[in-house]
Formats: C-alpha cells, structure tokens, sequence
C-alpha cells in the first residue's frame, strides 16, 4: 500500500473510526483522539505489510481496539463520587451530555462486550467482521453481543 492509498483510506473512515473510539472510550474524546493518533501511527508504520485494501476498515478498527485494550490494562481505574465529579466537571466527557447516560452503560461492559456492541450497532459490522477484528470466534462474538446486550438492558432501566 502506498502512503497516498493510506491517506485516502483514512480519510475515507476516519470519522467513523473515531465516532466508534469515543463510543468505546465511554465520551472521553480526548483519549479516543490519543487512541486514535496512536492507531494510525501504528498502521502507517506497518503499511508495508499490509496488502488486502479491501480489508482496510476491519484492519484499522482492529489495531484501535487493541490499542484501546493495551491502554486500558495499563489504567488503574478508579471509582468513587470524587472522580467522577473530576470527570464530568471537566472536558472528557461529551459537551452536550446528550449521551451520557449511555456512556456510563457502555463503561460498565467488558471491553469485548462494548466493543461488539458498538461495533455490530454502531457501525453495521457483521458478526464475522467483528469475529477478525477481535481475533474471536464468530461464537464468541455471538455471546458478547447477547450479555453486552442484557446488561445494557438492565442497566438502561435502573437509569
């Protein structure tokens, strides 16, 4: 792939891409932005390896939901009134708060869980194009949609 192939691919998902990276980082737009810089920089470098354009799309989301993963295990995450009250009094979160409520649905998902959720939804990803992203099984994939989905249920319902 050449680097005019890659900015044109980009440039062709970009706003999806990072429409499904601040869904997946629960509104903090800032750290879907870093997860995002750090995604693209990542795929630049291995441009080179890379040969099946048709594919693209599934590529990029897969090293964003990796690295989206690699920086959550890294993130002590901390819970209590006083956080949250820093987060939502500060810029990470969605300016107009319009999806909020759903953000902290999504946060309380598994990451595997959110992201088929997100992905199978979100972004009319099939099953199987979810399954090559995760690097699961399409009946993995299948599971995580159904609990993400019970527990979005009842979480939306105590809300």
């Amino acid at each position: 792939m050449t680097r005019e192939d890659f900015i044109r691919h980009v440039e062709g998902t970009q706003r999806a891409f990072r429409r499904y990276l601040v869904a997946l980082c629960c509104g903090n737009s800032q750290l879907a932005d870093d997860i995002a810089q750090e995604s693209l920089i990542k795929a630049y470098l291995s441009i080179n390896d890379f040969k099946n354009t048709e594919k693209f799309n599934s590529w990029i989301y897969r090293i964003g939901y990796n690295t989206f993963l690699n920086h959550t295990r890294k993130v002590k995450r901390f819970e209590g009134y006083e956080e949250a009250a820093r987060i939502s009094g500060s810029d990470f979160t969605d300016s107009s708060f319009r999806y909020q409520d759903l953000y902290s649905a999504l946060d309380l998902l598994s990451p595997t869980e959110r992201t088929s959720i997100l992905l199978f939804y979100m972004e009319g990803y099939s099953v199987k194009e979810i399954a090559e992203i995760e690097e699961e099984s399409q009946d993995a994939v299948k599971q995580h949609l159904s609990r993400g989905r019970k527990k979005l249920k009842k979480l939306i319902e105590r809300m």
